[in-house]
């Protein structure tokens, strides 16, 4: 019989308290890159993102992603309303592991709101919010994650993420950059970071509850775990370095704002692979990855879409990156519930990851497309354009981020954030053009 073990619990419930901190680290990483009219806005995309997806886990998501498999595509009603749920699910409080999936459910979502910074309508957010969560990840997890899932049952390895989260959540922020359209006047006006600060301790905080999020994800406090903690911190690492390396060559100039771009990169390509891959690789991985994202930010301009915080760029890039790094590197030895990658003889875990990938991206890709569809023709999707330009802070919430001393508004000119320039290939870069 199953039994409780403390230990394993009570890292399960730190690693939760960890991962919920990340959404509000998101916020102030997203926010502090968009113009100060838009800051509130930003940072209400993430935090409304925890009591919608908490109360539609609690209520029926849980269930579709975790309970007892339908031809392995989606789970049963058995748990609705969390009720009829096991005591114990492996060594801690099947609770305990329900509030730490809950806390994936809630950041997934909100990742991809950076494809769509300062312009859509809150109410259509609130609404594609529950669609997505509910018809994309929590069928995608299902397939993942739970007993009977079709791709684990294939054997595809996602430890903590990569494909579930961070793919997913990318490649729906292109379909919502190309459907949603560009923000008014870009590329030829871009829209500088109004507070750098935020952003980095964003990074920071991000980079901080992501132990919780790779290493928690072993559900016990053992080897496991610590595999995944040293390996999640050496990726961070190799991404921040990978970036700005290639950044100060290509532009001349080492940022800040690279170096906390480069590290959520390499923490995002780390996450499938944290807890079936040895420490070097995780490095390798990382460093891959921020140089790989740091491209992939740099052509987004060229290609026509305004993915206005790089969601895709970081999260899809990287999350696909380190899935497919994943089926190389595994190794079998670290981990039982694993296999061995390409590099230790076995290259058909290469091709699971890649078809793995492939399911995921494409089953997100048509279903937002279809959410997104649905919800222009009925509620609409983005603000009016003098909207758009008095700031969504004030339109939207009645608020203001910043109250300039002696002065009852902040804002005299509503695109005083944005200066006139030739298109930047990317975020770091477009505060040096300006400099």
């Amino acid at each position: 019989m199953e039994t409780i073990n403390t230990g394993d619990t009570a890292w399960l419930l730190v690693s939760c308290a960890l991962v919920l901190l990340m959404t509000p680290a998101l916020a102030l990483f997203y926010a502090g890159m968009v113009r100060r009219k838009n800051v509130l806005a930003t940072i209400m995309h993430s935090l409304v993102a925890i009591p919608i997806v908490s109360l539609k886990w609690c209520l029926f998501g849980y269930t579709l992603a975790f309970g007892p498999t339908k031809y392995g595509i989606i789970g049963g009603l058995d748990f609705i309303g969390l009720r009829d749920l096991a005591p114990v699910h492996g060594t801690v409080p099947t609770l305990a592991f329900v509030g730490f999936q809950m806390m994936f459910a809630v950041i997934t979502p909100a990742l991809i709101s950076g494809a769509f910074a300062e312009r859509m309508k809150f109410g259509s957010y609130i609404a594609f919010v529950l669609l997505w969560s509910t018809f994309v990840y929590d069928p995608v997890a299902h397939w993942v994650w739970a007993d009977g899932g079709w791709l684990l049952k294939l054997g595809a390895l996602d430890f903590a993420g990569g494909t579930v989260v961070h793919l997913t959540a990318g490649i729906s922020a292109l379909v919502c950059a190309v459907v949603i359209g560009k923000r008014n006047g870009y590329p030829q006006r871009k829209a500088l970071p109004h507070n750098l600060t935020m952003t980095l301790t964003g990074a920071g905080m991000l980079w901080f509850g992501w132990f919780g999020f790779n290493a928690g994800s072993a559900l016990t406090s053992g080897a496991l775990a610590a595999l995944a903690f040293v390996a999640t911190h050496l990726g961070a690492a190799g991404g921040a370095v990978g970036w700005v390396a290639v950044e100060w060559m290509h532009r001349g100039k080492p940022t800040a704002l690279g170096v906390a771009s480069g590290l959520v990169a390499g923490l995002v390509a780390i996450t499938p692979a944290a807890g079936f891959v040895a420490p070097w690789a995780a490095a390798v991985i990382g460093l891959f990855a921020g140089t790989l994202c740091y491209f992939a930010v740099v052509k987004k301009d060229s290609l026509g879409y305004d993915d206005s915080l790089d969601a895709f760029g970081v999260h899809g890039v990287g999350g696909f990156a380190g899935a497919v790094l994943t089926g190389a590197f595994a190794q079998k030895s670290l981990n039982d519930a694993g296999s061995n990658g390409a590099l230790f003889g076995n290259p058909r875990q290469l091709g699971i990851q890649l078809l793995a990938c492939g399911a995921a991206a494409l089953y997100a890709a048509v279903v937002t497309w279809g959410i997104l569809r649905a919800l222009k023709a009925t509620i609409g999707l983005r603000v009016d354009l003098e909207d758009e330009r008095e700031g969504l802070d004030a339109i939207i919430h009645g608020e203001e981020g910043y109250v300039l001393s002696g002065s009852a508004t902040a804002e005299v000119d509503p695109d005083q954030d944005v200066v006139v320039a030739a298109p930047a290939p990317a975020r770091a870069t477009d505060i040096a053009a300006a400099s």
